[in-house]
């Protein structure tokens, strides 16, 4: 056995990421590491109003913070899902919930047992068998006791302001030991003969000396693709959006449990409700609408007064061929850029310290294959990621619009040509490798998108004909009545976080 080593960790760059690594590392590295964040007040970072999926209790619990405390700090709100308005074509949506849709019979499973009822002629829209949809329509948030029932509890996400959760994480940090360093990189030094970098120079010559790197640099990515050059793999012929307009505004009397994503023209809008203010953007492709358009856009489509100019942020949807090369992994923007539509930002970042935890090197010969398994992990987790927001452009019957129409005939993937496919066949979807949305997540956006199975299976036909009805009428109406007594979305936030939180209207 060989003796473990103290790590010298160095993160490059705070921000979400940044923070996030080294609340991290502090949590569950302890005396193992040694942890040093080098970042500078003089370079801003790209967070806005931050919309996130449920794993994000996963860090919350495991860093040991008090979810009250956590929503004060950062002026948080609870997330049901996201509403899809116009996606499809005007006129329509649907809501992506989060938890399960339907509750199965024995091996089948409700969503073959909900096509064959379509075909009789018996069964609503999807959504109105998600108890989570049924309380976002209804402006409702709740949480159970966690018995076992036939109605399953709320699962949820949140909304919070970023810069409010990078500084709650600062604090985190450095109360358990992270030393912060205030100044700008100015050089990486490598060892002439690995090519490993060893330290980091700053100004006023200054040296940061480290073991492992973390490369939080946002898009400059100064470690991984400058130093190392680490090339980028640009996604960009798939998803063509290339910039994005960031706008704070009042909070509306709307203070839903929900992100909204509206198809626009050329891209979509986002809606994220925080207490103090609403974050909005428009994600667009500057190929088919130029900036003063889409800006125009934006402001006419806020639900409030705006409470500053849009912030352009320009990007290319893809990532570097490696998240990890010699002893350097970068996570956030530093490691590529996943369009903001399904909220996967915050997650990547956390997928990418788990894995690194369980692959950190104990000695020379280990850090090959652990490096090798992490960089085969994250790009399947990041390809499958970027097959489920494709799947919301291409699947559109906007016809006539240049954009849409050229979204609509982009080549697929093989990955997610298979899904498409076999979904089509009867509603079947196979979960591979660990992927990240799982059965319930590409059922909603399928149907959502339009894409209707031919058929179902043979398991549905096991249940007499005249209980499909009755059955599937029971689950919608259990699930609507129970929503109806969650209290409102603000009432539920205001007693997490108490009357007196300043912040909150």
């Amino acid at each position: 056995m060989t003796q473990s080593a103290p790590l010298d960790i160095v993160i490059a760059g705070g921000g979400t990421a940044g923070w996030m690594a080294a609340a991290t590392f502090a949590r569950f590295l302890g005396n193992r590491a040694s942890i040093t964040l080098v970042e500078s007040d003089e370079i801003g970072t790209v967070g806005v109003g931050e919309a996130t999926i449920p794993q994000i209790h996963n860090l919350i619990v495991g860093l040991g913070i008090d979810q009250a405390e956590f929503l004060r700090d950062t002026n948080g709100s609870f997330k049901l899902g996201i509403e899809f308005v116009d996606w499809l074509r005007k006129g329509h949506s649907y809501i992506h919930s989060f938890g399960t849709v339907g509750r199965g019979v024995g091996l089948i499973p409700f969503r073959q047992l909900w096509l064959r009822g379509r075909e009789m002629g018996v069964a609503a829209g999807y959504g109105d068998y998600s108890i989570n949809v049924a309380a976002a329509r209804l402006g409702r948030m709740g949480k159970g006791n966690g018995s076992a029932k036939a109605i399953p509890d709320l699962s949820y996400a949140y909304h919070f302001d970023a810069s409010g959760f990078a500084a709650m994480l600062r604090r985190y940090s450095e109360a358990r030991g992270v030393t912060r360093i205030e100044g700008l990189i100015g050089e990486v030094e490598r060892d002439a003969e690995s090519g490993d970098i060893t330290a980091l120079h700053l100004d006023r010559d200054r040296r940061v000396a480290g073991t492992l790197f973390i490369d939080c640099t946002g898009f400059r990515s100064l470690l991984l693709g400058g130093a190392l050059e680490v090339p980028f793999v640009d996604w960009s012929h798939w998803l063509p959006c290339d910039s994005a307009l960031a706008v704070p505004c009042e909070s509306s009397s709307a203070f839903r449990s929900y992100t909204q994503s509206m198809a626009r023209p050329a891209g979509w809008q986002w809606r994220i409700p925080l207490q103090h203010r609403t974050g909005n953007g428009h994600v667009y492709c500057s190929s088919f609408i130029s900036q003063d358009e889409a800006s125009e856009l934006l402001l006419a489509n806020l639900d409030g007064k705006p409470l500053a100019d849009p912030r352009l942020i320009r990007f290319t949807t893809g990532h570097r061929a490696r998240h990890w090369s010699h002893n350097c992994v970068a996570l956030g923007l530093a490691a590529g850029f996943m369009e903001p539509l399904e909220s996967t930002s915050i997650h990547l970042v956390q997928s990418a310290l788990g894995r690194l935890l369980n692959l950190l090197p104990n000695d020379g010969a280990r850090v090959a294959f652990g490096r090798d398994t992490f960089n085969r992990l994250s790009d399947i987790e990041w390809a499958r990621i970027r097959d489920f927001i494709l799947l919301h452009y291409v699947a559109n019957e906007r016809e006539g619009e240049p954009f849409w129409d050229h979204c609509r005939h982009v080549e697929l993937p093989d990955t997610l040509a298979e899904k498409i496919a076999l979904f089509r066949e009867a509603g079947l979807f196979m979960r591979e490798e660990d992927e990240l949305f799982l059965d319930d997540s590409w059922g909603q956006v399928m149907i959502g998108q339009g894409i209707m199975p031919q058929s179902w299976s043979p398991l549905a036909d096991n249940v007499p004909g005249e209980d499909v009805g009755p059955f599937m009428e029971s689950i919608a109406n259990s699930y609507r009545a129970k929503a109806q007594t969650f209290p409102t979305h603000r009432e539920f936030v205001t007693a997490m976080v108490g009357p007196g939180n300043k912040e909150m209207h």
